[in-house]
């Protein structure tokens, strides 16, 4: 009697241990996975990051005159209008202010 509870026991004693060990390596298995999702996903951070610099210089390059010109001249192909095609805009003078308008003055 006394060697068979023994026996229970120390069955239920390495039965314990062996599911501590696999939950263990379950448990670093995820670890080291989530660790190599996590490097490519900053891997890919910095990718992004790059790209936008990048892309903020390009951005910042078009918002000049000179560039402008340079891409319409060279990929659009588009050259200065000839004389007879310029239409001369006249400017308007600026509406007059509610103050004068209220005293019938105008400006």
């Amino acid at each position: 009697m006394r060697q068979r509870r023994f026996m229970i026991l120390w069955v239920l004693a390495v039965a314990a241990t062996v599911s501590a060990f696999i939950v263990h390596l379950a448990l670093r298995g995820r670890t080291v996975d989530l660790g190599f999702r996590l490097g490519k996903e900053r891997a890919e951070q910095a990718r992004l990051r790059e790209v936008r610099r990048v892309l903020e210089l390009e951005a910042a390059s078009f918002q000049t005159p000179e560039r402008v010109e340079i891409v319409a001249r060279t990929l659009l192909g588009m050259t200065p209008p000839p004389p007879e095609k310029v239409i001369p805009v006249r400017l308007q003078p600026p509406p007059p202010k509610k103050d004068a308008v209220a005293k019938g003055k105008t400006p």
